[in-house]
């Protein structure tokens, strides 16, 4: 189990854990030689002893981290540090897509086309070097407070085929989202990616997923066989050029599908404009359930019922077996007892020359277990004697720390610690106190992080930033005041030790600026308040008012995140038309 303070490939400093999955686990991390924070994915223990999910693991996230995008998670490492597996990422302050669902169940349409064209956006970079992603789900999709998405998980996810499905009734990742061509065991293409893009698009819009079931072979047969259900009976509103893209994207058949992101991106892109909202629905050109496809639903579907099959058969046998040793004569009954007796004999004698062997074998190979020993307040030159005298290696570099309690320039601990057992000609690391260099902390409730941030930051204290619900967010005036911190006042933290304040999460929302009440000077205020860019088109129109506003790029109700842009459309009186004497049909005005 990784704990705190541990360090991965002696480089990685493990802070906490952020994240927990059936592959792998996450934590965030201290890089201590590029001075940055960054995410640690660990894969998990009975994954690390597949040799065949290994290869693959550390292939597949090498050719991740070629992988350069402002919506792709940055891979910056991949390795093992004693038998442990890792992947060293960029470090996202945000929620993933699941968490946002659960919070706000469905969101608009403007956000989901957003959402979803950034991820297209993403994976195109992937698919035009045919890296495929193979687990795209809300889960491993991370959204920035300013709208900004990231793809991770690249080079994780593993394809699982059709008999693994039948025999174990579970899949890697989510079922949710699983091609059916991946349920069919036949594989994972560019296309697979875009059908779980489908669904994760139908969810972000509804709330709720397209197919569920009480296990993993039901849904993955919906997956096969059930019509992607209606998305206009839950939004009847929604444009159809928009419903068109799901419909495209979910196909069943590969071949009713975009061919790659890059071509999905590019449909989305144009998805709400109002030449398509009305465009006709699209039809697929293929069979959504081909020949293959009914042959597996029918192998899953008996699938179910063959262990039940197998109990009986094998009770039949038993009962053969049972008739034929009743006719077995009673001196060929003493013969075969006394072939069993001779050969029991040679077996037991063998595996007594087997098992000293290995003792003795143990023992010549296995080196000599020492006890590291102890060296608190001790002097550095003492230390080094102790440990060569018991057997250790001394490294090279010492490491200098803070300690209160430790004079300075006196040894406070070593790594690994004293007490533990390790064997002979283990290196050893030594830590020498700085002295107490640690810094006092206050109550900072009701000051600006931003301040406290700077101040502690400046004592080599890493500080993080958590948004914390609230029950009244309407009494905050913005979400940069301290509502909270995981550290008492009083205590003393040091070089990189860490604090973690919270702030309230406030989620401020666009009004609706069409309604006739705002004008371009209010809305200017707003966007400056939030720090939001405001871009100004306009476009003739009689029926309006000049400087009416008639459109907004981000509709009510769309959360407000700094660094983005808002455009909106002001009406403008049409030109006259200025009559040309030289014209023929030019009526010259009295």
């Amino acid at each position: 189990m990784i704990m705190k303070g541990q360090k991965i490939n002696d480089r990685y400093q493990i802070i906490k854990s952020i994240g927990e999955g059936g592959m792998a686990n996450v934590y965030l991390a201290y890089d201590t030689i590029l001075d940055r924070d960054v995410a640690v994915k660990v894969l998990r223990g009975d994954l690390s002893n597949d040799e065949k999910f290994v290869r693959r693991f550390q292939r597949e996230a090498l050719n991740a981290s070629s992988l350069s995008h402002p919506n792709i998670v940055e891979v910056y490492d991949v390795g093992d540090d004693n038998g442990q597996y890792y992947i060293v990422m960029e470090y996202i302050e945000g929620k993933n897509l699941k968490d946002l669902i659960k919070k706000r169940g469905k969101l608009t349409v403007s956000e989901v086309v957003d959402i979803m064209s950034q991820i297209a956006d993403g994976l195109s970079v992937a698919h035009d070097s045919y890296i495929i992603h193979r687990d795209i789900k809300p889960q491993n999709i991370m959204i920035l407070e300013n709208g900004l998405v990231k793809i991770t998980d690249f080079g994780i996810a593993m394809a699982m085929n059709a008999t693994q499905l039948t025999q174990t009734n579970s899949v890697m990742g989510s079922v949710h989202y699983l091609p059916p061509e991946q349920a069919s065991g036949k594989g994972s293409t560019l296309k697979s990616d875009i059908y779980s893009m489908g669904i994760l698009m139908y969810e972000l819009l509804t709330g709720t997923l397209p197919y569920r079931g009480d296990n993993a072979v039901e849904i993955a047969l919906k997956h096969l066989k059930e019509p992607l259900p209606s998305i206009r009976e839950i939004l009847p509103d929604i444009p159809q050029s928009v419903e068109n893209v799901i419909l495209k994207s979910a196909a069943k058949n590969p071949k009713n599908r975009y061919n790659d992101a890059r071509e999905m991106y590019e449909d989305l892109s144009t998805c709400l404009d109002e030449s398509r909202v009305n465009e006709p629905r699209y039809e697929y050109q293929y069979p959504e359930l081909d020949s293959d496809n009914k042959k597996f639903t029918k192998q899953v579907e008996q699938a179910i019922t063959v262990e039940e099959s197998d109990t009986k058969k094998k009770d039949n046998k038993e009962d053969k077996e049972e008739v034929a040793v009743k006719q077995i004569t009673d001196e060929e009954i003493k013969k075969e007892n006394k072939l069993l007796i001779i050969l029991t004999s040679i077996f037991v004698c063998l595996i007594l020359i087997v098992t000293v062997l290995m003792f003795f074998i143990k023992g010549m190979l296995n080196p000599k277990v020492i006890i590291v020993p102890e060296v608190a307040g001790k002097t550095v030159s003492e230390v080094i004697t102790d440990l060569q005298d018991a057997g250790f290696v001394v490294a090279d570099e010492q490491v200098e720390i803070s300690d209160d309690s430790i004079e300075k320039g006196l040894v406070v601990k070593t790594n690994p610690a004293s007490g533990s057992k390790r064997t002979n000609g283990t290196v050893v690391t030594i830590y020498i106190s700085t002295g107490d260099s640690k810094h006092e902390i206050e109550d900072y409730t009701g000051k600006n992080y931003r301040e406290v941030k700077g101040e502690l930051e400046a004592y080599g204290i890493m500080v993080y930033i958590e948004k914390k619900e609230v029950k009244d967010p309407d009494k905050y005036e913005d979400d940069e005041t301290i509502i909270g911190q995981d550290v008492e006042a009083g205590n003393k933290l040091g070089s990189k030790d860490s604090i973690t304040l919270y702030v309230p999460d406030i989620v401020t929302q666009y009004p609706d600026f069409t309604d006739g009440s705002y004008t371009v000077e209010d809305v200017q205020k707003f966007c400056d308040k939030y720090g939001v860019t405001l871009k100004i088109n306009q476009e003739e129109d009689s029926s309006y008012d000049e400087g009416t506003i008639i459109k907004q790029s981000r509709s009510k109700g769309y959360s407000v995140s700094s660094g983005t842009t808002l455009t909106i459309t002001v009406a403008v009186a049409p030109e006259e038309d200025v009559c040309n004497p030289l014209e023929e049909n030019c009526e010259e005005l009295e």
